[in-house]
């Protein structure tokens, strides 16, 4: 009939148009379990992750969840809990304006009887890198450690991802408030292979440092590691953690580089690292560890970087160096990209389907005709 022969036309178009990669490839299984030192200066009693442009289907594990490998109680005994916290809650939640996302929280319980707390995560200092923030993490992890260790694994990348500590505002309340971290999360992005269809893709990661604050001309200054490795296999997060043969094999990829943010600048304050992926890989695995910038800063809040005797913004001076921030142990499970037809064939499939409406109007409402042999 004519309606299927020109169906089978169309599809024998379809090849001759040819499909292209479109520029917002997307990525699969993307995860991350990180280290986090509270250094706000208030106890927390929990913590927050907001992955904006994400629904609830999107969320594929969360680190201290039922059935992940891991114990999901509350507490410090490794054979009851991974950190104080225990298993998040995972909602939806709606900003108005357009803007929506889903928020992994972390949280203490409150006693209205006793009007306590039944677990904090004190401010300080925490001078050891490394996956120490949680039960399994070997340094005697306790009530006194300022630090925890979230994670969670998406099926897509969130448009923003926003970290808080949950802040008691009085002793004895049970409200709590959010306070800043200075933790970047990696962005991933995977980009088929031009050249060879099947062929290993390119693997982007990039991690920006924190924005200038409201009229400030930067942000501060902070220094990064990157270690990366590639996995045969794909990888969950219960392999990122320290002692893991995923971790432990990680090798250096930047040994030192200083970010800042300036102001209204899209090409400051980061650092990106976009390579083609083995022919093997099946996860791409990158950690970082994060330092805070203990130099001066200039009258703008630029940092004034040391570069006597050969130092400088990939080799800090001694001076330079600051406190341990945290760190992020990321990866991307490497699945196959759906390929985009290219605008001008979309145009061809358009009208395409134009003259096939065309024709199917010209025969009338007799349908029967689509169902014979």
């Amino acid at each position: 009939m004519r309606i299927r022969t020109c169906l089978r036309a169309l599809a024998m178009a379809l090849p001759c148009a040819g499909f292209a990669v479109a520029a917002h490839a997307s990525v699969f299984g993307t995860l991350g379990n990180f280290d986090v030192v509270n250094d706000t200066g208030s106890v927390a009693h929990g913590f927050e992750i907001e992955l904006e442009d994400l629904h609830l289907g999107d969320i594929s594990d969360t680190f201290g969840g039922a059935g992940r490998g891991f114990p999901s109680g509350r507490g410090f005994d490794p054979q009851v809990a991974v950190q104080r916290y225990g298993a998040p809650t995972v909602t939806e939640y709606d900003g108005g304006g357009g803007i929506f996302g889903v928020r992994v929280t972390y949280r203490g319980l409150f006693d209205p009887a006793t009007m306590q707390w039944d677990f904090g995560t004190p401010s300080g200092n925490q001078v050891t890198p490394g996956d120490n923030c949680w039960t399994g993490g070997g340094i005697g992890y306790g009530p006194a450690t300022s630090c925890d260790h979230f994670g969670v694994g998406t099926r897509k990348t969130p448009t923003r991802t926003t970290y808080s500590w949950l802040l008691e505002t009085a002793p004895d309340s049970a409200d709590l408030t959010k306070g800043g971290v200075v933790l970047p999360a990696p962005v991933w992005q995977v980009i088929p292979n031009a050249q060879v269809p099947a062929g290993p893709p390119r693997v982007i990661a990039r991690i920006e440092a924190p924005e200038p604050p409201h009229a400030a001309e930067f942000g501060d200054a902070i220094w990064v590691k990157v270690f990366t490795t590639e996995i045969e296999r794909e990888v969950g997060l219960e392999d990122l953690i320290g002692g893991n043969p995923v971790i432990e094999q990680v090798q250096t990829e930047i040994e030192w580089q200083l970010v800042q943010k300036e102001f209204n600048n899209p090409n400051s304050g980061f650092v990106e690292v976009d390579r083609e992926a083995g022919g093997n890989a099946a996860a791409i695995v990158r950690r970082y560890e994060f330092f805070a910038y203990a130099g001066s800063y200039d009258e703008n809040h630029e940092a004034k970087v040391n570069m006597d005797n050969g130092f400088g913004d990939s080799n800090p001076a001694p001076g330079d160096l600051g406190a341990y921030l945290g760190a992020q142990n990321g990866a991307v499970n490497l699945a196959a990209v759906a390929a985009v037809p290219e605008p001008q064939t979309w145009a061809m499939l358009l009208g395409g389907l134009l003259v096939l409406t065309g024709m199917v109007r010209r025969r009338g409402p007799n349908l029967s005709a689509l169902h014979r042999p």
